[in-house]
């Protein structure tokens, strides 16, 4: 089976759904992993740390350039642990996203999407604080309406913790669960390769808040671990 996972910035398929990717990996399904935004420049910072700033000059733009690219370096390494290794990479402005319009994000994708031939898209949820997030759902929604010519039978959202939660008022509403226990471990090695990215507990990016949420979302389900997704559409013509 042809998987597809749409995200924004490198880490968000670990937070997200790093468990499930390694349980989809080790059953040889074929999956592609694209992050469309940068994750970079939004912090306006050459210490991988936000900065209230938002002019920069081009000796920053340079060094968050570099920045990038060991980014990315760690994304290949957090995937190879998980098992992915078609993975793509797009420039859109980082945090920015909005000032994109929705036809050019949902033009990309609709090409992913041709070249790919993916049956199933995860993606971020639509109840996020995230403008990029939020951008590429609603982008993803208008690149999967349902023609003739689309292979796309599911689209799934799923939650990125340290940005999901903070949409107070509009919460990520799950409906499926996946079990990731013996998953777990790999997923907390994965978010562990992205140097720049992990937080400190009780930062909801840090390895000990994955591990707490996923035993949150097994108290929900019944596992022990566990991952959540919202099923947005299906389509069944079996």
């Amino acid at each position: 089976m042809k998987i597809l996972i749409i995200v924004a910035h490198p880490d968000d398929e670990v937070l997200g759904m790093g468990g499930t990717l390694k349980k989809l990996s080790k059953k040889n399904h074929d999956i592609k992993v694209v992050f469309l935004a940068t994750g970079i420049f939004a912090r306006r910072s050459e210490k991988f740390t936000n900065e209230t700033k938002y002019e920069i000059d081009k000796n920053l733009t340079k060094k968050m350039k570099e920045q990038i690219k060991k980014l990315r370096l760690d994304a290949k390494t957090a995937l190879k642990i998980l098992g992915i290794k078609d993975i793509e990479f797009f420039n859109f402005p980082d945090n920015e996203m909005d000032k994109i319009s929705n036809l050019e994000i949902t033009k990309t994708i609709e090409s992913i999407i041709k070249k790919f031939n993916p049956e199933i898209i995860y993606t971020h949820t639509k109840n996020d604080i995230n403008v990029d997030h939020r951008a590429i759902f609603n982008a993803t929604i208008t690149a999967t309406r349902p023609t003739e010519k689309l292979n796309v039978k599911k689209v799934i959202c799923f939650e990125v913790p340290s940005s999901s939660e903070w949409n107070f008022g509009d919460t990520f509403s799950p409906n499926i669960f996946v079990e990731i226990k013996k998953e777990l471990t790999y997923k907390t090695k994965a978010i562990e390769a992205y140097k720049t990215e992990l937080k400190k507990f009780p930062h909801p990016r840090s390895a000990q808040a994955l591990d707490i949420i996923a035993k949150r979302w097994g108290t929900v389900s019944g596992f022990d671990a566990a991952e959540a997704f919202e099923l947005i559409r299906e389509l069944d013509n079996n």
